[in-house]
């Protein structure tokens, strides 16, 4: 029972602001293409989330393995909606891209979400590497770590200074529980370390 009622809070905190995002009033005279970015773009911070929930095995009902796999599934997505959410921007407004992508664009935002993008693909690229490399885990960690903080806090400052699609109270929530998340998932790692440590 305790299982089921987390999952469907967590389906209702992924579910809501994406729902909410595509009953927007904004969207009524967009093109096709700009919907979809845009939706991919939502879709991409929604599920964000799931991931140090499953990095942290914080999900009921899931094995370690499990939980391994749906996290590095989930970073494909995030990775794959991002590059959309860009795309459509691109196909929509190349000039405004290219304004972000040489950091003079006039909408602060748009350089958090630049941000936000460039700490997802490094992150995504170092941990497919991360064999070839030869990276030590404990090394590779504190970098994973360290770009998912890059990007959850890009996010979030590109979501709620965009007066956009997404309906403001439940852009707030999702950002509360993005934050609240990792930062649990931080300090449970932090707090592994400090156990794992051998005493002088």
């Amino acid at each position: 029972m305790r299982s089921a009622a987390i999952w469907l809070w967590v389906a209702a905190l992924i579910v809501v602001p994406v729902a909410l995002s595509l009953a927007s009033p904004l969207l009524q005279w967009r093109d096709p293409i700009y919907i979809a970015g845009g939706f991919a773009g939502v879709l991409a911070m929604a599920l964000m989330p799931l991931q140090p929930l499953l990095a942290t095995q914080a999900l009921p009902g899931l094995s370690a393995f499990q939980g391994r796999k749906l996290h590095r599934l989930i970073g494909a997505l995030l990775v794959t909606s991002v590059g959309f959410h860009v795309l459509g921007l691109w196909i929509t407004s190349p000039p405004d891209v290219v304004d972000v992508l040489l950091l003079r664009s006039p909408t602060p935002f748009a350089l958090w979400g630049l941000l936000a993008m460039g700490a997802l693909f490094l992150s995504a690229g170092i941990t497919a590497l991360r064999g070839p490399l030869r990276l030590r885990w404990k090394l590779w960690r504190v970098v994973h770590l360290s770009l998912a903080a890059l990007v959850i806090t890009g996010t979030v400052v590109h979501a709620l200074r965009i007066e956009g699609t997404m309906e403001p109270v439940s852009k707030a929530l999702l950002s509360l529980w993005l934050v609240l998340v990792f930062a649990g998932a931080l300090a449970k790692s932090t707090r592994s370390r400090a156990i794992a440590r051998p005493k002088l």
